[in-house]
């Protein structure tokens, strides 16, 4: 195995954390390898490290090459990843979309487990490479065709979801307020994040509490808002089920002859429908662009799945809770490359916070 050597790190505390991870995922690899038929000398190369570690395997011998992703420790169990690769290999045998198949290991087996001594079981998962690149578009027009493209994949997902025979024993998990924008949610607490992002980000750590008072005061106000109008609509069956939950342009790769295969399922689980239009947002909730990309994306996901004046009316809601939740994880994640300047993310935030709470973060009627 030959191992290409991540980014330098700087000096950040943020920078010796990633290193230390990295030098322990590479650790792991040989052991991870051998399980799989990769050759005599794979070599690995790290794609990106975010919940997960992804790794691109080639086999110079055979040409080959494969993606690898080992599991971060508690994020999902065995159970939960069998899930998503349930669904996975469901919609590409149904014919809904295109995904990467799973490659099983010399046992047969599509989930590898390691043990190593006080760290606790990871698991690994071996995709087939997939040819492509993510959408790319050159301007506002080209933009919003592409959430086009994404409403209609979520659209056709989503329905496939509904009535899916899902195997005995299928788990994954919920993407609900407590795990989204609560004090304890799975990426962290928007207010710790608010404060970090504010005070420059880098290795700054003030309380949750820490933001400016009459920022912090803007929010709160708006999650307050949020959870009682997401509380009010509730979580039926037609309007909460299993969906993909990261449904942005990066995670679609698209070939040469434009076809469109869906990556990433790792936080695919249950939440609100409309919680993957949020998804696709992700990072450009405040672009001048946004109630054009969500007026693309509801029309094409309509072909698939009916909408309600009231699931509409709770668009921005969803929006705001996704940037909540999203705030949160850019705390919880300071080395992470998502956006060029967090303190501008955290301004943009708080905008889209005012114009929620004064009912302008989208125009009326805007489906």
């Amino acid at each position: 195995m030959t191992m290409t050597d991540p980014a330098a790190a700087g000096d950040t505390a943020a920078d010796v954390s990633v290193t230390g991870e990295l030098e322990a995922l590479e650790a792991l690899l040989p052991e991870v390898l051998a399980a799989y038929d990769l050759g005599a000398r794979p070599e690995v190369s790290l794609l990106n490290l975010s919940e997960n570690a992804t790794y691109r395997v080639d086999d110079p011998a055979s040409g080959r090459r494969f993606a690898l992703r080992l599991h971060r420790p508690g994020y999902h169990g065995p159970a939960e990843i069998h899930g998503e690769l349930a669904w996975v290999a469901a919609l590409r045998a149904d014919g809904v979309v295109r995904t990467p198949p799973v490659i099983p290991n010399r046992a047969g087996e599509v989930l590898t487990t390691v043990r190593p001594p006080g760290v606790g079981d990871r698991q690994a998962v071996l995709f087939a490479w997939v040819d492509g690149r993510p959408p790319e578009p050159d301007d506002t027009a080209e933009l919003v065709a592409s959430f086009a493209t994404l409403g209609d994949i979520a659209g056709r997902m989503q329905l496939h979801a509904r009535g899916w025979g899902r195997p005995p024993g299928f788990a994954r998990f919920e993407w609900s307020l407590p795990t989204t924008i609560g004090p304890d949610g799975r990426w962290g607490d928007w207010r710790s994040g608010l404060a970090w992002a504010l005070a420059g980000g880098g290795d700054a750590r003030p309380s949750r509490a820490g933001a400016p008072a009459a920022e912090r005061e803007l929010m709160t106000r708006a999650a307050v808002t949020v959870e009682g109008l997401v509380d009010q609509f509730g979580a039926g069956p037609d309007r909460y089920g299993l969906i993909h939950a990261d449904m942005r342009l990066a995670n679609l790769m698209v070939t040469a002859d434009d076809a469109i295969t869906v990556i990433d399922f790792d936080d695919c689980g249950f939440s609100w429908y409309l919680f993957d239009l949020a998804a696709a947002l992700s990072f450009i909730e405040h672009h001048p662009a946004m109630p054009d990309l969500v007026a693309a994306w509801l029309a094409a996901y309509r072909r698939h799945v009916p909408l309600t004046a009231d699931d509409v009316a709770m668009v921005s809601t969803f929006v705001l809770l996704r940037r909540l939740q999203l705030t949160a994880w850019l705390g919880t994640h300071p080395h992470a490359d998502a956006v060029d300047d967090v303190t501008a993310f955290a301004h943009a935030s708080l905008d889209l916070a005012d114009r929620y709470l004064t009912g302008t973060l989208l125009p009326k009627g805007i489906a």
